[in-house]
């Protein structure tokens, strides 16, 4: 846990779980690399292809961990996927098939899991991808067992959900507050209306959070029944916490990453005197994006 010194002059204790430190740059490695043990121990001496969607960080991590594995992969993308993650899946050797949109992706992976010649592994809604997200939490809880709150980046609801369950058996007093973008909120909107609904998806910097919630997700009542609040944050409130991170913390942190910084810098969450750990969940970020976000600023 690093202390971040942009919220020094608050009434407040806040640190940051770095996971844009992990070997693929986001913390998609431990689901990826639970669900794929899992599958290990299921399947004995056989080797299935897997197919999974991704935005770009869970497909690195399902290409890190399926290659350590011997496991066949294929991957599909959306075409509007930083240069970053899609060429690091591509050198990967895994077969990587772009599709327009993320919603697109998801819908081509499930419907090529459900031929049979594949096993679809989903960036979100899998038991075994939720439970290694978890150990996000567990790790914080052991670093800093005092910890008021728990902010977390919200795509499908993965993260948060693994990090709920994992304080709701550890630390139940811990608040866990998620943190969407204005232009891709399934979760806000859906819990206003009692159940999943399908959202007009704005372009965004966080392309990591963007897309619509697979209608079968188990995420959504993970999220529901464990209460967790939530905030949306706007382009320019993202665009402001990637800098400041990158000028005053000297962390690269891509927008879904930053979510959380940018909800704090907004004011967006209350953290008088509170110990607050923000999850800064991925660095992958296009070096053009950030150099023409640090011209900008």
């Amino acid at each position: 846990m690093q202390p971040l010194s942009l919220f020094s002059g608050a009434d407040a204790d806040v640190r940051a779980k770095l996971e844009i430190r992990q070997p693929t740059g986001s913390f998609k490695i431990r689901g990826a690399f639970n669900a794929v043990l899992r599958l290990i121990e299921e399947h004995g001496d056989a080797r299935p292809r897997l197919v999974t969607a991704s935005a770009g960080n869970h497909g690195r991590g399902m290409v890190f961990a399926a290659k350590e594995a011997g496991l066949p992969l294929t991957v599909y993308v959306p075409e509007t996927a930083p240069r970053a993650k899609v060429d690091a899946i591509r050198a990967s050797g895994a077969e990587l098939r772009l599709c327009r949109d993320y919603d697109e992706a998801e819908r081509a992976a499930k419907e090529h899991g459900s031929r049979g010649d594949a096993l679809f592994i989903s960036a979100y809604s899998h038991a075994d991808v939720i439970a290694g997200a978890g150990t996000v939490a567990l790790e914080i809880l052991e670093d800093w067992p005092d910890v008021d709150a728990i902010v977390v980046p919200i795509g499908g609801g993965g993260l948060i959900s693994g990090i709920a369950l994992a304080v709701q058996a550890t630390k139940p007093s811990t608040q866990v507050i998620g943190v969407e973008v204005e232009a891709s909120s399934p979760f806000t909107q859906g819990l206003a209306a009692g159940h999943i609904v399908t959202i007009d998806v704005k372009p965004t910097l966080a392309d990591g959070l963007s897309g619509n919630l697979d209608p079968d997700t188990i995420t959504f009542d993970i999220v529901r029944q464990h209460g967790s609040r939530i905030v949306v944050v706007t382009e320019d409130e993202l665009r402001q916490a990637i800098v400041a991170l990158a000028t005053r913390e000297g962390l690269t942190v891509e927008a879904a990453g930053a979510v959380g910084v940018a909800a704090l810098l907004a004011g967006k969450i209350d953290v008088a005197g509170k110990r607050i750990a923000i999850v800064l969940s991925g660095g992958n970020i296009d070096p053009d994006t950030l150099n023409a976000l640090l011209a900008d600023r």
